[in-house]
């Protein structure tokens, strides 16, 4: 593989795009109508698209995903050296506090919460360090 991107959809692409870019504290490497796009590292990109737009292919086949709207549906497992810094910035800009910080049985430090869409985002440290 040579780039993977996870694309999640979000009810508005302004005020995602505003909490991530906050949060990530990045430049989203592509801002058009209809996708935003950060570059988490030279491999891995997050997206984020209007639900309006991505429900033009998946439906009728599947549900409209305004209809999942804060139901957990993906987790984002983030490794940072400063996992606090980024739940505590998360909540700050309007994430939904799901779990604190703590020591989890495998062998991580994991605090949790959800995104202005109900996506849940794992800020995860290594609990050696």
């Amino acid at each position: 593989m040579e780039t993977v991107e996870f694309i999640l959809y979000v009810s508005d692409q302004v005020l995602s795009t505003e909490f991530y870019e906050k949060l990530f504290n990045l430049t989203p490497s592509l801002n058009v109508p209809g996708m935003t796009e950060f570059n988490l590292s030279e491999t891995v990109k997050l997206g984020l698209m209007p639900e309006s737009g991505i429900s033009n292919i998946l439906c009728p086949v599947m549900p409209h995903p305004k209809i999942a709207h804060g139901i957990p549906r993906c987790e984002l497992y983030l490794k940072l050296t400063n996992p606090a810094d980024y739940l505590e910035r998360g909540i700050q800009l309007g994430g939904k506090n799901i779990s604190e910080l703590q020591a989890r049985d495998w062998g991580d430090i994991v605090g949790y919460i959800a995104d202005l869409d109900g996506h849940v985002i794992a800020f995860a440290g290594n609990s050696n360090s």
